[in-house]
């Protein structure tokens, strides 16, 4: 146990850790029944062009979600450009800037104008009342962002949509699994859209979704991931190369199978992490609502520079340090990205506020109770020690050390 600024790493002292703590690591499941799936198409010959595989993990992805459709995709990048080209969507789009980049260049990789909203900072949330002040005739959609596990405003964003007769989608990436209203996030708006990737609570290698209960939308979102070839076997409109393959599949599936224990496993986590940094000045956990159900799958924190003498980032330096791999998630927001910069600058008061201070910590079922307490151990030196450390650190760089 660290009990004096010096005990850190960044000053010399020795890694909390052996092997570095990172955010999102892998949930495998069973490899062996991985290996099974993969050995199956392998002997039937059959590994893209929706296979049995892709088939039947579309039919489990919508039943767990509780809609008709389900498209399952190569990314969650491709599977958000198809649902803006499938609904012929024009212009600007309304977002958050508070999200993954990916969500700002799907629409601008079809050359259309994102348009960044700011956020609730309690929540981290697209703020409605400045969706529907963005709303012009140029508006063809809102994206609203499920973000960290915690739903969007559904019923707010669908009202401001339907009064001004625009597209609305759910860029769910962290929400499989989650519930608002009591219902299950993958229903609401025109669509939804899942991902799949390496770090997240259900993992296909690589892979997305497009949910919804449009069948009229589904039927031309599936056509056009796969090079606009409809039903009939003939190219009718221009498509894309966005299918999963078997592969992936096969991993989607073994993921899925583990996904109740992993949820489990993550609300250990988030209840632990909860527990031990109640009572660190300056570091607030990112709660969830206690009457929808949650994957669990991101524990955030936001830390004030103010209170504990030393800012997020100089935290994140510690952490690393002690091979705790955090991450700022998402800082920078869109806006205050390379590409989407502007001149004079847009400004976001509660989206940069947010980003300034917020910081992902470890889970996920490889990351134990013990990973855990170790972690917070650190968080709690380096928060209550701000005024030593940041003399130290000043001393050091002044020494060239």
């Amino acid at each position: 146990m660290k009990r004096v600024p010096t005990d850190l790493a960044i000053f010399g002292g020795p890694e909390a850790f052996l092997h570095p703590l990172h955010v999102g690591r892998p949930t495998i499941g069973d490899r062996q029944r991985f290996l099974a799936r993969l050995e199956w198409a392998l002997n039937n010959n059959w590994l893209t062009n929706g296979g049995p595989l892709v088939r039947e993990f579309e039919a489990r992805v919508a039943d767990l979600v509780g809609v008709r459709h389900c498209i399952a995709t190569c990314n969650a990048t491709v599977a958000l450009e198809l649902v803006l080209r499938a609904g012929d969507v024009t212009g600007e789009v309304i977002m958050p800037s508070m999200t993954f980049a990916a969500t700002a260049h799907a629409a601008s990789w079809l050359g259309l104008t994102p348009v960044f909203c700011d956020v609730d900072p309690a929540t981290g949330l697209v703020d409605p009342d400045h969706v529907a002040a963005l709303v012009t005739p140029q508006t063809g959609a809102i994206v609203g962002v499920h973000l960290w596990g915690r739903p969007a405003p559904v019923e707010a964003l669908a009202k401001i949509a339907a009064d001004h007769q625009v597209k609305l989608f759910f860029d769910a990436a962290h929400a499989l699994g989650c519930t608002t209203g009591g219902r299950p996030v993958g229903g609401s708006g025109d669509a939804e859209v899942f991902s799949f990737h390496a770090t997240k609570a259900v993992t296909a290698f690589e892979g997305g979704a497009v949910v919804t209960d449009d069948g009229l939308l589904a039927e031309r979102i599936r056509a056009m991931h796969n090079f606009g070839i409809g039903p009939d076997k003939v190219v009718t409109e221009i498509g894309t190369n966005g299918k999963m393959s078997e592969c992936a599949a096969a991993m989607g599936l073994t993921s899925l199978d583990a996904f109740a224990e992993t949820r489990e496993h993550n609300r250990v986590n988030h209840a632990l992490y909860t527990s031990e940094l109640r009572d660190v000045r300056g570091v607030t956990v990112h709660s969830l609502p206690p009457d929808e159900e949650s994957n669990y799958q991101y524990v955030i924190i936001l830390v004030d520079g103010t209170a504990t003498g030393i800012d997020r980032d100089r935290l994140q330096a510690i952490l690393r340090a002690e091979k705790v791999v955090a991450q700022p998630y998402f800082s920078p927001a869109c806006h205050q990205m390379t590409p989407y910069r502007t001149e004079p600058p847009l400004r976001l008061t509660q989206t940069e506020w947010l980003a300034e201070r917020v910081l992902a910590l470890p889970t996920g079922p490889s990351v134990s109770s013990e990973d855990i307490r170790r972690v917070c151990d650190v968080i709690r030196l380096a928060t209550t020690s701000g005024a030593l450390i940041n003399a130290e650190w000043d001393k050091r760089k002044r020494n060239g050390s």
